[in-house]
């Protein structure tokens, strides 16, 4: 079985790359064709050692603001000649489900999400960006309008479609009007080799931009006075950095075995985003760190939260909304009941993610689907 792989661009190293670089570990494919490759970006990463066939986007001055050609996306995945490989899996969170695959070959989409500013996430991004109004925001809107026709249109390219959450699948279903199968991502769930004390701080980590929600979390600790580490980079961090207080040490990007260590040691993880699935507070649980989590999106699917005041299986305390009194209760919450999480609860929640488990059920999932086709020949 012949296997080639489709990613929307390989730009920044995040959780989606992730997910590629284990089904190339998994499948050993020749190609991976994706819109734009930054190479200098995934030099350790085994995604390099294959045959990256890029786009004719994939230019210099394009790249640097790859973003803001959204519109040529669609094209530009269509323009790829797929290899005569008996499976295409796509991992897409935007345009990766929409390439052409050849009439005999079985197409799988691996999807991380379907396209988030086209759907139902589309006017809180137009109002971040300021183009809710005025005669540029008709413009983006009938762009937005022709993605979402494309999007849909282009799903019918997929034979089998795999979510990486069920609040993912919901979204396939109400979107593309198709089934999907819940595979969980691959998640790294090795606990602490040697025992890490804990401090007195909290942590936050992700990229600084807004979706993220850092602002919130700087907002509701230098209310508290409660010790906050941020860790990570990104177009926000000057901005937080004038607004927060002394009790919030900001460490910029850090290495895997740092951020670990910066995880493990703190009292507990503040995860406010809402994500399709979210690794990170995964991760932090095989870390011996409970996570205080957005009541939202995946999260719903990675924390367990008390059952009327039991707490032997919890791993972690929700808030109900993205603002500040909901936050702000439930870091309170946290701090009533922290030393009823126990290790055994934690360890035990994040193994159902393992990356063991993923590659299992992928490979399974993909042999039976490739068996089915063709016992209909």
């Amino acid at each position: 079985m012949k296997i080639n792989l489709v990613h929307d661009w390989l730009v920044d190293f995040g959780g989606a790359e992730k997910v590629l670089e284990t089904l190339v570990e998994v499948f050993d494919p020749k190609k991976i064709y994706t819109l734009f490759f930054d190479e200098k970006n995934f030099k350790e990463s085994p995604i390099s050692k294959k045959e990256i066939v890029t786009s004719f986007l994939n230019k210099n001055f394009v790249k640097k603001r790859y973003r803001n050609f959204l519109p040529f996306f669609p094209f530009a995945i269509e323009q790829f000649d797929v290899d005569e490989s008996d499976v295409l899996i796509s991992s897409s969170h935007c345009v990766a489900k929409g390439i052409m695959p050849k009439t005999n070959q079985l197409h799988i989409c691996y999807c991380h999400t379907p396209l988030r500013y086209a759907w139902d996430q589309s006017y809180d991004y137009l109002k971040l960006l300021k183009l809710d109004r005025g005669l540029k925001s008709i413009f983006v809107k009938a762009v937005l309008h022709y993605l979402r026709i494309w999007d849909e249109t282009s799903s019918k390219r997929v034979d089998h479609f795999v979510s990486n959450s069920n609040f993912v699948g919901e979204r396939i279903r109400k979107f593309y009007k198709r089934e999907s199968t819940t595979i969980y991502p691959p998640c790294d769930v090795e606990p602490p080799k040697e025992e890490i004390k804990k401090g007195e701080h909290f942590v936050f980590a992700s990229r600084l931009v807004h979706y993220k929600r850092a602002d919130l979390v700087v907002e509701v600790f230098k209310d508290l006075k409660i010790p906050l580490k941020i860790i990570g980079d990104g177009p926000q961090y000057k901005e937080l950095k004038e607004k927060s207080s002394s009790n919030i040490i900001f460490l910029g990007h850090l290495k895997k075995e740092e951020l670990r260590r910066e995880i493990a040691s703190a009292r507990a993880l503040i995860f406010p985003p809402l994500e399709d699935f979210g690794i990170l507070p995964v991760e932090a649980q095989s870390l011996l760190t409970p996570v205080i989590a957005l009541k939202k999106g995946g999260s719903l699917e990675t924390v367990v939260s008390s059952k009327s005041g039991d707490y032997s299986n919890a791993t972690g305390v929700f808030f109900e909304q993205q603002d500040k009194d909901s936050l702000e209760k439930a870091v309170k919450e946290f701090l009533n009941v922290e030393k009823k999480f126990t290790k055994e609860a934690l360890l035990k929640n994040s193994k159902r993610f393992s990356k063991d488990r993923f590659i299992k059920e992928i490979s399974q999932f993909v042999k039976q689907k490739y068996e089915e086709k063709n016992s209909l020949c």
